[in-house]
């Protein structure tokens, strides 16, 4: 198994597309960050105390209008609360600091997704495509063993990203910003207390959250990869995918039968921010419909795989 894995890992660094693709990626959180220090160098005219300050007054100024949606409104006093405790307790906000880009570059996942999907989309059915598919068979594995060796690579690709990801953008904000606020706390409002929390833990939370969503995609392609001897459409549809599920949650959303899609519980970083897709899920919920998911897609990936012709 262990040689399987790494003859995978082997097909997928060796591939020129594969460093043009993190080539890609670095130069997206590079260029992403590099804007961000920009902006917040321009605005880092006034001490922090004025500009939290400001926006605190801001805040209070949104409250003020009627007719105000329930969830602005929640959003605002929350913010006015972490305020007042930052100026009380004399600490510095993540605006104009390192943890403010490492956290924006948290958002870049999907980019990180969408590379792992042309990756994943291609890592079987170009097999079938080729004939190369024959080399594998003929060894004494398995073809459960080999299926499970291409996913495993996969999994540890997407890992090697993710790292990716968060190396640069520590590094790059950590010069950018300086390290001088290593040690800042995130604040933050939990069940009406204001509480300080550990802030790299609080980021790598984060990323490993967001790579579950990626998890999941990288299961979709494998399964549509599986089906088609085709690497292009196992791609496109991959892809179509991931944009068609987040355009369909915001038409669904008034559905309560639409918490159980797919799509709406791989982000669980929902759950950090304590702002579900919809009032009842938890995070043990999301977790529940995503393992039941995970389970059809990977044993239709299974059933696609062991059954199919390789003389075509």
């Amino acid at each position: 198994m262990y040689n399987l894995v790494l003859n995978e890992n082997m097909k997928i660094y060796r591939r020129v597309r594969t460093w043009i693709l993190i080539g890609l990626m670095a130069g997206f959180v590079i260029l992403g960050n590099f804007v961000m220090w920009h902006e917040a160098k321009d605005a880092s005219a006034d001490d922090w105390q004025t500009q939290v300050t400001q926006e605190k007054e801001n805040w209070n100024k949104q409250l003020q209008k009627t007719n105000l949606d329930e969830g602005l409104e929640k959003f605002y006093k929350e913010r006015i609360a972490v305020i007042d405790y930052q100026l009380e307790h004399d600490i510095h906000p993540t605006q104009g600091t390192m943890w403010n880009g490492i956290l924006e570059s948290a958002s870049l996942a999907m980019l990180i997704t969408l590379l792992t999907i042309i990756i994943a989309g291609d890592i079987i059915a170009s097999e079938f495509a080729t004939g190369t598919i024959k080399l594998l068979l003929i060894r004494p594995a398995s073809r459960l063993k080999i299926l499970l060796s291409k996913y495993i690579a996969m999994l540890m690709f997407s890992f090697v990203l993710l790292l990716t990801l968060f190396i640069i953008s520590f590094l790059l904000n950590g010069i950018l910003f300086g390290f001088n606020h290593m040690g800042l706390p995130l604040i933050r409002l939990i069940d009406g207390q204001v509480v300080e929390q550990n802030m790299f833990l609080y980021l790598w939370k984060t990323y490993l959250l967001n790579g579950i969503s990626t998890v999941m995609y990288i299961t979709i392609a494998f399964m549509i990869s599986s089906a088609f001897r085709s690497s292009a459409m196992a791609i496109a549809f991959s892809i179509g995918t991931l944009f068609a599920g987040n355009i369909l949650l915001e038409v669904l959303r008034g559905y309560n039968w639409s918490k159980y899609l797919l799509f709406a519980n791989t982000d669980l970083t929902q759950y950090l921010d304590n702002r579900p897709f919809q009032d009842g899920m938890t995070l043990s919920f999301s977790i529940g419909v995503l393992v039941v998911y995970f389970v059809v897609l990977n044993l239709i990936s299974w059933l696609m795989f062991t059954r199919r012709d390789v003389a075509a």
